[in-house]
């Protein structure tokens, strides 16, 4: 395969808008990736003066991202174009309500480049945060091969410590689940216990309130009509994911924080569902 570099930062831009999935971090808070907008501009944004963001992206119901591309190298003066936006990340909300959580978002930053200096990749990979937000680094190659076809290759420099309070990963029946993971292996246990279980008496067991805005889950034929701008579903949409009740197929939610995922697991728990925090 020869290297078949992006020409241009909105061509890199527009592939990641159309394959957000790259942009997942890790396995935990980090999974769940949403894009809400990109080309947000920002008063004061630069030190040089007013500046855009690239991408601003969701992670679960916890985490808002703000995406620095650049064509080629990332570095320290990427990362401090990076903070500056940080610096002035209230005044996203000006212009449209990214963020309908019950509880206030907490915050990622992510440059994105086709290379990445050894300085910052060693500051990233060792777990840099600025004014306590988590910093993360990610290189993206691209590579077509001889029958034309088109290969992307990605990396990622992130390290974030997590402690018990973050309530980031499960050990449920012998599996690690994340918090949207976690949801749906419950729910899928518990209408594989009550095969005759409906919609409405699973609606009874696990009540939209537990989550909020979206519910524990919903009619797959709904889910599929909840989306974002970009076109990523909040809910478990794939056929493999869905879950078949005895009247009705379901999808439940990926949007989870640590107050609802609690709320989750002591209504599981009144079940019998063992639960525990890793």
């Amino acid at each position: 395969m020869k290297p078949y570099a992006f020409w241009k930062e909105l061509a890199m831009e527009a592939y990641l808008l159309e394959n957000e999935d790259i942009l997942k971090l890790d396995e935990q808070n980090f999974s769940e990736v949403e894009v809400l907008d990109a080309e947000i501009a920002l008063k004061s944004g630069r030190k040089t003066g007013d500046g855009r963001i690239d991408i601003l992206a969701k992670y679960g119901g916890e985490y808002l991202g703000i995406v620095e591309i650049k064509l080629n190298e990332i570095n320290e003066l990427s990362l401090k174009q990076l903070e500056n936006y940080l610096d002035v990340r209230s005044q996203i909300f000006q212009f449209h309500n990214y963020w309908i959580e019950e509880t206030e978002p907490k915050w990622v930053g992510l440059l994105v480049g086709s290379s990445i200096s050894a300085g910052l990749q060693e500051k990233l990979s060792n777990g840099y945060q600025y004014l306590g937000i988590p910093i993360a680094g990610m290189t993206i190659k691209r590579f077509r091969s001889e029958k034309n076809e088109i290969f992307v290759i990605s990396d990622t420099f992130f390290k974030f410590s997590y402690s018990s309070k973050d309530y980031s990963k499960f050990i449920f029946q012998g599996g690690e689940y994340n918090k949207g993971r976690l949801v749906h292996a419950v729910i899928k246990s518990h209408v594989e216990r009550n095969p005759d279980l409906t919609y409405s008496e699973l609606k009874r067991d696990y009540p939209d309130s537990i989550q909020g805005s979206f519910g524990v889950f919903d009619l797959t034929a709904n889910a599929e009509n909840i989306f974002s701008r970009w076109g990523h579903k909040r809910h478990y949409i794939k056929e493999e994911e869905v879950i078949k009740l005895q009247d009705q197929t379901i999808s439940t939610c990926t949007q989870w924080n640590p107050e609802n995922i609690k709320d989750f697991i002591n209504q599981a728990k009144k079940f019998g569902w063992m639960i525990e925090i890793k």
